[in-house]
């Protein structure tokens, strides 16, 4: 079953990464660009944290946050607290074209989930939570 297991999440993630392809391909965007999009839909996220969050330098960072602010897809706006920081947050074209493109996938998700009882959807969670770990603590290990 551990075989068949991990067998149906590298087929989840290549299913996965094909939509992204497609999506990206519609919107003649590279996958980092989507990538960084997606951190976005999460939460504001500083510069630094979309440069930790997509293994680009802080000038490839900057020259990206350039292009997608240029085609309306996010803004950059002042901390309030301390108006020296900057926080990118997504634009309203950006939410439209999140819910246009990840909006159906995502309502059929929670259907799907919910045909599952609370005690298995706690254990996907928790699978889901350690393995996202997992794979960081690996991202790390190549990365340095």
């Amino acid at each position: 079953m551990i075989a068949e297991i991990g067998a149906a999440v590298q087929a989840y993630q290549r299913s996965t990464e094909a939509f992204d392809d497609a999506v990206g391909r519609r919107l003649r965007m590279n996958p980092t660009d989507l990538r960084c999009l997606d951190w976005l839909a999460e939460s504001p996220r500083s510069a630094g944290e979309l440069s930790e969050a997509t293994g680009l330098s802080s000038a490839a960072t900057t020259t990206l946050l350039d292009r997608l602010e240029k085609r309306g897809l996010l803004r950059r706006v002042r901390a309030g607290d301390d108006r020296r920081k900057v926080q990118v947050e997504l634009a309203a074209r950006g939410r439209e074209l999140a819910a246009q493109f990840y909006g159906p996938i995502a309502a059929e998700g929670s259907k799907l989930l919910s045909r599952f009882s609370e005690e298995q959807l706690e254990a996907l969670h928790d699978f889901l939570v350690a393995a996202r770990e997992l794979t960081e603590r690996h991202r790390a290990r190549i990365r340095d």
